[in-house]
């Protein structure tokens, strides 16, 4: 079955940056774009960055944009989320997902258990 397993999650202070990751197995990653989505403390779950499969293709929404930076290695069928500028409101469980529509940036619910990041000095 198809397995997302995110990591690199941690405590960092406002300004910081992390490179969390997402290593997927159960499925033919190459083919499928992937988003890394979060849901902070009281709210819902929203994705943040995107990737097409062939990783020619990245978009953001505005809260992250200039700061986040979507990758993939197909061959190591992982993606990867490089945050810098780390803020307050970045605190949140990070998650991917496999895409359903790139157009309207719908995804699969996400399987796995997620990684915590908290920013706060």
């Amino acid at each position: 079955q198809v397995q997302l397993v995110e990591s690199g999650g941690g405590l960092v202070q406002p300004g910081g940056s992390l490179r969390l990751s997402c290593t997927a197995s159960g499925f033919n990653f190459a083919d499928f774009g992937m988003y890394c989505l979060r849901q902070g403390p009281g709210t819902g779950l929203d994705w943040v960055a995107g990737i097409r499969s062939s990783g020619d293709n990245t978009k953001y929404t505005d809260p992250v944009k200039g700061r986040f930076t979507i990758s993939r290695d197909n061959a190591e069928n992982t993606v990867y989320l490089e945050m810098k500028d780390l803020k307050s409101d970045d605190t949140a469980v990070y998650y991917c997902a496999k895409n359903v529509d790139w157009t309207y940036s719908v995804y699969e619910p996400p399987p796995g258990q997620g990684t915590q990041v908290t920013v706060s000095s």
